[in-house]
């Protein structure tokens, strides 16, 4: 398929930027894919559609609070700092994407607090907007962490015009994210309340965790209309043979396999053995789903509204069928539903 195929016009009013007052009351569109019907239901209404022994696997990756801003020596401008992922622990050495990087050149020195403490160096350009930076600082390897999580701020995507606030700190993570690694949330999480996970533990259905740290190439956009030749950045991913079993023993009894949101999809498509089951494993992803698609473990999916042209849409439409997720998005149009991070979310069964 091609790029173009996967353009639609998405008013601006529907991006959403704040979350609802309630995690499970966001609406929920119900998609189902035997016969094409559409239903409007809240996010709560979930359960319904699961019974007893029925699989949905989670990711409980935590986001970090990876955008800091610093200023230039001598200049003093002021430059975003969005940190992507940590290359050395001992020298603190670091990705990092740059705004403006045009202004960023190696040997440059960046100050990121009024007494000094932290400073950073550039030693490398990676991309246009990408650096390696080394982190400068008097103490020991936690009280470094500990002071970038109070600089950084929640990373919350670009299309969100406001700062981030104490709310977003709380709300832009899932209730059982655990692990620490992501610089963007697994959305299709952020809708479950402690309610809920405790309605779904009692109707007996099972609630397995992954962990896929979702890093910022998950928005890249693609910008080839040949979908073979776009590359995804890789994310790192771990899924333990207690997970494996319970997943697998759901798909022998034949009960519903749901995944909640596309960083889990992919986490369980890059590990499926010969027989087509799901393998206990760690590593590194660039999965690419795109139609045509066959899905080898889930049957069920709950993901957000996603923006024209991007890979979650791409790989939703392969699960979803493209012709019926292209019909529902123009239903949730519509319908005003809210579309990307904190928007409604959708299950396709």
């Amino acid at each position: 398929m091609k790029l173009s195929e996967f353009n639609f016009n998405l008013p601006k009013e529907l991006l959403a930027e704040y979350p609802t007052d309630c995690r499970d009351e966001s609406r929920l569109m119900v998609v189902h894919r035997d016969t094409g019907k559409i239903e409007h239901k809240l996010f709560k209404d979930v359960i319904d559609y699961f019974d007893e022994d029925d699989v949905m696997i989670l990711n409980n990756t935590k986001v970090f609070p990876a955008r800091l801003y610093g200023n230039k020596e001598k200049t003093g401008a002021r430059i975003e700092v969005f940190l992507l992922r940590e290359l050395d622990a001992n020298t603190r050495l670091w990705d990092v994407m740059v705004d403006p990087a045009r202004k960023i050149r190696i040997g440059n020195k960046l100050f990121f607090d009024e007494d000094e403490t932290l400073v950073a160096e550039v030693i490398d350009n990676t991309t246009s907007r990408g650096r390696t930076l080394r982190f400068l600082y008097d103490g020991t390897y936690e009280e470094f962490r500990k002071k970038l999580k109070e600089l950084g701020q929640t990373p919350l995507p670009k299309y969100i015009k406001r700062p981030a606030n104490d709310e977003d700190k709380e709300r832009y993570q899932t209730i059982f994210a655990k692990h620490e690694g992501a610089v963007a949330a697994p959305t299709a999480g952020l809708h479950f309340s402690k309610h809920l996970l405790k309605r779904l533990e009692i109707k007996g259905i099972h609630l397995p965790q992954v962990t896929l740290h979702v890093g910022i190439g998950t928005f890249n956009p693609v910008e080839v209309e040949d979908l073979s030749k776009h590359k995804m950045d890789s994310e790192q991913y771990f899924i333990s043979e207690e997970v494996a079993k319970m997943v697998n023993d759901g798909k022998d009894k034949k009960k519903r396999i749901c995944a909640v949101g596309t960083t889990v999809v992919r986490s369980l498509e890059s590990s499926v053995t010969a027989d087509n089951y799901l393998r206990a494993n760690e590593g590194w992803t660039n999965k690419f789903i795109f139609p045509p698609y066959d899905f080898n473990i889930i049957n069920a999916l709950i993901t957000n509204f996603h923006t024209p042209k991007s890979t979650l849409l791409m790989l939703v439409s392969a699960f979803g069928d493209y012709d019926l997720i292209m019909h529902a998005y123009q239903e949730a149009i519509k319908e005003k539903y809210r579309f990307y991070s904190y928007g409604d979310s959708m299950l396709i069964i």
